[in-house]
């Protein structure tokens, strides 16, 4: 209940309303929320890896005694005493924490013992709390080890009927161990599980070495161990740095073979996925990814699971590269899936904190330490309590006939006891309460030795009190034992799952073409700048119908697995994936809605990319260079600037590079030929001047091999050649004016006609 802010009514007459600043109040029980969710739903504790709903479900188990070797309970029993004794919430939110703590494909190292349905892989949910039943594991038993020896502080209840403990004594790594996720009130935390004997050997080394670097851990600990398998492909740099930050992720494949089926046929088998993600959601996809004709590798998926993971996954055809079938499908789904890392814990129970991996790992063996003292001076108490007992019947014995005497005449035998031979209260009453049978002699011996027993006992434990060393050595012999339990050794049950590898070098052209299905289709722009993309080479373009206005530009035959390049006159490249055009339906899509290109631009050209071939750019004042058709390729919508121009000089003419000669018309029709080798190559800039004028501009430009000669078309489709000798006059330097055009030229300046 809040406090309450309303007075009691009085008899002045008033309304009795305290007025209360919307803004403080709002503040004040927002900053109430959030804490609460922080402390008590959300963030783990860094000593036991546990949030409050699953030590109260744990603790609830012991106080019903259902330890591992015990007999298993109905989970409604459980759940039951959880809520009503401990955790005042939902019964569905308990059942399904308690469900998650038994899943061996969502914990690393169990914490409870289910029987029944519990869940699978497949993403089913579990069976309702009345069928189901469950029991401790050993971890649980790690986890609770000392509770009862006064290890670990206790608070009231909800209803404050009853106690439960505020963390637990935690002999088991299981913050890492067994990983963590919560979303709070701005802040959340994730951390994937590891392997226990990684993280035993780290808090070992850790505690002869407690500066010890991270790159010292990741020795011991490479990364995470998930109860899925899998293959993490991060580099070692990237998970020191996850590990030093407490901040970053893990990259995680499924593990696959391929399985000869003879005949040089194979399938592809998947024997492990990543952590998290439901087998038969993935399979779903991957169908749904088929149906979508997005892996044209891939001809059928299969589900052959039933104990173990069996997805297979049968190529189109025995040619095709199954790594880079994979590759694919890692791009496209779950079959490679990022393990997110935030180690934000709550630091000793009461300050959220993101954790390094050594913080993480010395506040556990601090907690360790403190549990040690705790369960020591415990001891030590009940040591003390037992040898003021033994101490009083030693004097019994030695004094039997005084003993019985005073018990068999006294009125107030306790009290002449104490007065005759000095003994405590206590003492006294354990003389009084002797039964008759332990007066025998032998009776004297055992209590002589339990006396000495716990003597040198009580000078151990007081020794390793007033000693950090020996402290330590008792935590790191702890740890030792811990460790042995869960060794993991080849065929050992606790054996690393989570291999490393590094993800195999692909052709990442060769990936995206792959998730594409390889169709003829023929490219149209329109004179407006609308493009479309045909089904199949069309050699008749006669037939092509436009908006009311528009006319045809250009029209060129590509794949569906081709980029193609877009040239603009404000000298821009764009790259399209021919994929993704609009279909022939309709009239197309503006190119200005798939790219950012500026209105006072215009579409120069188009073409099929080829990232052998150079070209030839040239502006309308006769600049130009030689060009790599790699350098035109851009990653976004916004393109790349290649050519340098101000209007109104634009960019007018792209010709393929061949031969060894550049010949070159301008408006005045006069004709250059000069070596390609006078034009430089560049990958950005205004160029070099290709021919010299005294008005006008470039009309045309064309590369070939001088020794076949220089050819042209006319307007009537006749080809005209000038071989090497006839090209005489016209050779020259670069940049010079050239003559006149021979006879013959067409007269629309363009060696095309």
């Amino acid at each position: 209940m809040g406090k309450n802010l309303t007075p009691p009514p009085g008899d002045d007459g008033g309304d009795n309303i305290l007025p209360v600043d919307l803004k403080a109040a709002l503040e004040e029980r927002y900053l109430a929320y959030a804490l609460s969710t922080i402390m008590h739903r959300a963030l783990p504790d860094v000593r036991d890896g546990l949030k409050p709903v699953h030590r109260r479900i744990i603790h609830a188990m012991s106080e019903m005694g259902i330890r591992p070797n015990s007999a298993f309970k109905k989970c409604a029993r459980i759940v039951g005493d959880v809520i009503g004794k401990f955790h005042p919430h939902g019964d569905q939110s308990v059942y399904d924490a308690l469900v998650r703590l038994a899943q061996d494909f969502s914990q690393r190292y169990p914490i409870v013992d289910g029987q029944g349905n519990f869940g699978n892989i497949d993403g089913d949910s579990a069976a309702a709390y009345r069928y189901t039943e469950a029991r401790m594991t050993e971890v649980a038993a790690l986890l609770l080890e000392g509770v009862d020896q006064d290890a670990v502080d206790f608070r009231a209840t909800y209803n404050e009927e009853d106690e439960e403990p505020t963390v637990l004594p935690g002999a088991f790594p299981n913050l890492l161990a067994n990983g963590a996720s919560g979303i709070a009130v701005g802040m959340a935390t994730s951390i994937p599980p590891h392997n226990a004997h990684e993280l035993c050997d780290a808090a070992l080394h850790l505690i002869r070495h407690p500066d010890a670097t991270i790159e010292k851990l990741v020795d011991f600990i490479p990364g995470p161990d998930l109860p899925t398998g899998g293959i993490i492909i991060d580099s070692r740099e990237a998970i020191i740095e996850a590990y030093r930050t407490g901040r970053g992720g893990f990259r995680v494949r499924a593990k696959w073979e391929m399985e000869d089926l003879g005949r040089g046929g194979y399938q592809i088998v998947i024997t492990e996925i990543p952590y998290q993600v439901q087998k038969s959601r993935l399979i779903e996809k991957i169908a749904e990814l088929l149906i979508a004709r997005k892996l044209p590798l891939l001809e059928d998926v299969r589900d052959e699971s039933a104990e173990d993971i069996r997805v297979v996954l049968v190529p189109k055809s025995r040619t095709v590269d199954a790594t880079l079938l994979m590759e694919s499908l890692f791009r496209l789904t779950e079959l490679e899936n990022r393990i997110p890392l935030n180690m934000n814990v709550l630091s000793m129970g009461r300050v959220p904190k993101v954790m390094a991996l050594n913080e993480v790992l010395l506040e556990w063996l601090a907690h360790r330490k403190e549990v040690l003292i705790r369960r020591s001076r415990f001891r030590l108490a009940a040591i003390d309590r037992r040898l003021e007992i033994l101490g009083g019947l030693l004097i019994a014995y030695l004094n039997l006939d005084e003993v019985i005497r005073i018990i068999r005449e006294e009125d107030e035998p306790k009290q002449v006891m104490i007065a005759k031979w000095q003994l405590t209260d206590v003492q006294a009453e354990s003389i009084l309460n002797m039964r008759l049978r332990n007066l025998r002699k032998l009776e004297e011996f055992e209590i002589r030795k339990e006396f000495d027993e716990l003597t040198a006992e009580k000078a151990d434990i007081e020794s390793l009190l007033s000693s950090d060393d020996k402290q330590w050595r008792v935590v790191e012999h702890e740890i030792q034992d811990v460790r042995k339990k869960f060794a993991k050794g080849r065929g050992k049950p606790f054996a690393r799952l989570t291999q490393f590898a590094d993800a195999p070098e692909a052709d990442l052209d060769a990936i995206q073409q792959s998730m594409i299905e390889k169709e003829p289709v023929t490219v149209v722009i329109s004179q407006k700048g609308w493009i479309r993309a045909l089904k199949g080479h069309i050699a008749d373009t006669a037939s092509l119908t436009f908006k009311e206005g528009d006319a045809l530009r250009l029209a060129f035959p590509a794949q569906t697995t081709d980029k193609l390049l877009l040239l603009t006159t404000g000298g821009k490249a764009y790259t399209l994936g021919a994929d993704k055009l609009p279909g022939g339906r309709g009239h197309g899509e503006p190119i200005r809605i798939m790219v950012d290109m500026e209105n006072d631009q215009d579409v120069l050209t188009a073409f099929v990319h080829d990232p052998s071939r150079k070209l030839i750019l040239s502006s309308t004042a006769g600049n130009g260079f030689v060009v790599g058709e790699t350098e035109l390729v851009a990653n976004t919508r916004k393109g790349k600037q290649v050519m340098n121009v101000a209007m109104p000089d634009e960019a007018k003419l792209v010709v393929p590079v061949s031969g060894d000669h550049v010949a070159v018309v301008g408006e005045n029709r006069k004709l250059l030929v000069f070596p390609l080798a006078q034009l430089p190559e560049m990958t950005r800039g205004k160029g070099v001047r290709l021919q010299r004028y005294k008005d006008g501009g470039i009309s045309d430009v064309k590369c070939f091999a001088l020794s076949e000669g220089l050819t042209w078309e006319d307007t009537a489709g006749r080809v005209f050649t000038r071989n090497k000798d006839e090209l005489l006059e016209w050779l020259g330097d670069r940049a010079t004016a050239g003559r006149a055009v021979p006879k013959g030229f067409p007269r629309s300046g363009k060696f095309s006609g």
